[in-house]
């Protein structure tokens, strides 16, 4: 795999130190802006949809500095089919997982990149429709491209170039995931 590697955009430990941060900030304005953390409080779990799989790595590793109580619920979309590395439209599953109803629910959804911001527009309007009292956004990535740099998002962790990108849970015809940074290919490699 490390001969496929064109170079490295960010680092384990950047990853690592970054989302030490960003844990702090969601649990800071999460907890402000909903009580969670008082144990009287009558919907004291923050429910966390990650749209999976591109995402398993990142929600993994976020959840475990979030100190909340929380449920998951796991949906899937899919915009990269196989080695396709430009968006072929998009396919929703939010399953058997996620409640039809979320009244009283405080929603943070994750996602692994965004670059268009079609995913994420679906699935908040789909979870909007299921009523959350609160529904916050949080992404890894961020393309700096104008669709994406003008989606209203909460939470991002990093802004990176608009490139196509593997590595820490992102992928490319299902390979590349457990990369423990996030890189580029070789052109010889990605050539979607």
């Amino acid at each position: 795999m490390d001969a496929d590697i064109e170079r490295t955009l960010l680092s384990a430990d950047q990853i690592a130190k970054r989302l030490d941060s960003l844990a702090q900030q969601i649990v800071t304005d999460i907890e402000a802006a909903t009580g969670l953390s008082d144990p009287e409080h009558p919907h004291n779990t923050l429910t966390i949809i990650p749209i999976m799989t591109g995402s398993i790595i990142f929600v993994a590793d976020l959840v475990r500095r979030l100190p909340l109580r929380m449920r998951i619920y796991p949906m899937s979309a899919s915009s990269y089919p196989g080695t396709a590395t430009t968006t072929q439209g998009i396919t929703l599953s939010f399953g058997d997982r996620v409640p039809s109803e979320l009244g009283g629910q405080h929603v943070l959804l994750i996602d692994d990149i965004l670059d268009s911001g079609s995913t994420l527009r679906a699935v908040t309007d789909e979870l909007n429709k299921r009523g959350p009292d609160t529904l916050h956004t949080c992404v890894l990535l961020r393309k700096q491209r104008d669709q994406a740099m003008s989606f209203p998002i909460d939470y991002v962790a990093f802004d990176i170039p608009d490139e196509f990108v593997v590595g820490y849970g992102l992928d490319y015809d299902d390979q590349y995931r457990n990369l423990p940074e996030i890189v580029t290919l070789k052109p010889e490699i990605a050539q979607g």
